[in-house]
């Protein structure tokens, strides 16, 4: 039972994250799992590279998790994000939590997720089918295709 926050070029493992969130004294425990797919506005992907300043990311997540915590019923939370290159269906991204109940679950793991998209600076680069890649939202390659 222990909140964790994590930016890391491992794989995620989900039963470890259960681990860390289950709890007697909570009756539901929500999780969101972002994968890698095979296509992206309908072109073919071939995997994605995820780049980071692994510190202030994990600073981030940290923050994120707190604010779940005071906003939220919610007794643990566990947010894991993967960073270098992911290869198709690799799991990318993982936020768990746990509540006495599952409204307040479902809604931290929403609003997790939704605020590590939206606030953390971790950045995508996408491998096309083609040959080709290109940055999604990198502060310095915005929109560069390779």
């Amino acid at each position: 039972m222990v909140d964790y926050y994590l930016i890391t070029e491992d794989s995620i493992d989900i039963t470890e994250a259960l681990t860390m969130i289950d709890d007697p004294a909570t009756g539901a425990q929500a999780i969101f799992l972002g994968t890698v797919r095979d296509e992206y506005e309908g072109r073919k992907s071939l995997g994605l590279y995820y780049d980071a300043y692994p510190t202030m990311a994990q600073t981030h997540l940290k923050k994120i998790g707190e604010a779940m915590k005071q906003e939220f019923a919610i007794s643990h939370v566990v947010i894991i994000h993967r960073i270098g290159e992911l290869p198709v269906g690799a799991a990318s991204v993982l936020v768990a939590v746990s509540a006495a109940h599952r409204e307040a679950a479902f809604a931290a793991a929403k609003a997790g997720i939704d605020r590590v998209k939206s606030e953390v600076p971790i950045w995508k680069k996408e491998h096309w089918a083609d040959g080709s890649s290109e940055w999604h939202d990198h502060p310095d390659h915005s929109g560069n295709v390779e």
